[in-house]
Protein backbone atom coordinates (compact mmCIF):
# COMPACT_ATOMS: atom_id res chain seq x y z
CA UNK A 1 0.00 0.00 0.00
CA UNK A 2 1.55 3.52 -0.87
CA UNK A 3 1.55 6.63 1.46
CA UNK A 4 -1.44 8.21 0.22
CA UNK A 5 -3.40 4.73 0.70
CA UNK A 6 -2.32 4.13 3.97
CA UNK A 7 -3.51 7.48 5.15
CA UNK A 8 -6.59 7.13 3.41
CA UNK A 9 -7.45 3.56 5.34
CA UNK A 10 -6.17 4.94 8.44
CA UNK A 11 -8.84 7.99 8.24
CA UNK A 12 -11.13 5.84 6.88
CA UNK A 13 -10.82 3.39 10.14
CA UNK A 14 -10.99 6.63 12.41
CA UNK A 15 -14.07 7.51 11.33
CA UNK A 16 -15.56 4.50 11.28
CA UNK A 17 -14.78 3.74 14.64
CA UNK A 18 -15.78 6.83 15.67
CA UNK A 19 -19.20 5.69 14.03
CA UNK A 20 -19.49 3.03 15.77
CA UNK A 21 -18.93 4.40 19.20
CA UNK A 22 -15.33 2.31 19.81
CA UNK A 23 -12.31 4.43 19.35
CA UNK A 24 -8.93 3.00 19.04
CA UNK A 25 -6.43 2.46 21.87
CA UNK A 26 -4.37 6.09 21.05
CA UNK A 27 -7.81 7.84 21.30
CA UNK A 28 -9.54 6.41 24.47
CA UNK A 29 -7.47 9.29 26.64
CA UNK A 30 -10.86 10.92 27.84
CA UNK A 31 -12.84 9.66 30.71
CA UNK A 32 -16.42 11.07 32.50
CA UNK A 33 -16.81 10.92 36.34
CA UNK A 34 -19.41 11.61 38.42
CA UNK A 35 -18.82 12.72 42.24
CA UNK A 36 -20.27 12.07 44.96
CA UNK A 37 -21.16 15.75 45.66
CA UNK A 38 -22.88 15.84 42.27
CA UNK A 39 -19.55 17.73 40.39
CA UNK A 40 -18.98 16.10 36.61
CA UNK A 41 -16.08 16.40 35.03
CA UNK A 42 -14.17 14.74 32.16
CA UNK A 43 -10.35 13.81 31.92
CA UNK A 44 -8.40 13.05 29.45
CA UNK A 45 -4.85 11.77 29.51
CA UNK A 46 -2.66 11.11 26.52
CA UNK A 47 0.36 8.75 26.46
CA UNK A 48 2.98 11.70 25.62
CA UNK A 49 2.07 13.70 28.35
CA UNK A 50 2.51 13.49 32.09
CA UNK A 51 -0.55 15.91 32.84
CA UNK A 52 -4.20 15.45 32.98
CA UNK A 53 -6.80 18.00 31.35
CA UNK A 54 -9.79 18.31 32.93
CA UNK A 55 -13.20 19.69 31.72
CA UNK A 56 -14.45 21.03 35.23
CA UNK A 57 -17.07 23.82 35.54
CA UNK A 58 -17.60 24.93 32.52
CA UNK A 59 -13.62 25.20 31.91
CA UNK A 60 -10.80 23.60 31.24
CA UNK A 61 -7.99 23.25 33.64
CA UNK A 62 -4.55 21.73 33.11
CA UNK A 63 -3.11 19.69 36.14
CA UNK A 64 0.28 18.66 35.99
CA UNK A 65 1.12 15.36 37.88
CA UNK A 66 2.44 15.64 41.40
CA UNK A 67 5.20 13.17 43.48
CA UNK A 68 3.02 11.09 45.53
CA UNK A 69 3.91 7.63 47.63
CA UNK A 70 0.85 5.61 46.02
CA UNK A 71 -0.92 6.07 42.93
CA UNK A 72 -1.29 9.56 41.11
CA UNK A 73 -1.74 12.96 42.07
CA UNK A 74 -2.51 15.91 39.48
CA UNK A 75 -3.23 19.09 40.60
CA UNK A 76 -3.27 23.30 39.12
CA UNK A 77 -5.62 26.10 39.49
CA UNK A 78 -7.49 24.87 42.95
CA UNK A 79 -8.06 21.49 41.75
CA UNK A 80 -6.84 18.27 42.44
CA UNK A 81 -7.62 14.81 41.51
CA UNK A 82 -5.96 11.53 43.22
CA UNK A 83 -5.88 8.29 41.46
CA UNK A 84 -5.35 5.25 43.64
CA UNK A 85 -6.64 1.35 43.98
CA UNK A 86 -9.23 2.24 46.02
CA UNK A 87 -10.68 5.43 44.24
CA UNK A 88 -10.71 8.84 42.65
CA UNK A 89 -11.10 11.59 44.39
CA UNK A 90 -11.29 15.67 43.42
CA UNK A 91 -11.17 18.64 45.13
CA UNK A 92 -12.00 22.16 43.91
CA UNK A 93 -13.10 25.53 44.52
CA UNK A 94 -12.72 25.45 48.14
CA UNK A 95 -15.00 21.91 48.09
CA UNK A 96 -14.31 19.65 50.65
CA UNK A 97 -12.89 16.28 48.96
CA UNK A 98 -15.45 14.26 47.76
CA UNK A 99 -15.43 10.38 46.00
CA UNK A 100 -15.61 10.25 42.14
CA UNK A 101 -16.66 7.33 39.88
CA UNK A 102 -16.78 6.42 36.46
CA UNK A 103 -20.01 7.25 34.42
Amino acid sequence: MNRHGTIIFAAAAFVAAMAGGSLPAFAQAFQNYKCADGTQFIVGFYPSDSRAYLQLDGGSVTLARRLTMSGSRYAGRGATLKITKTGITLKHARRPVTACELM
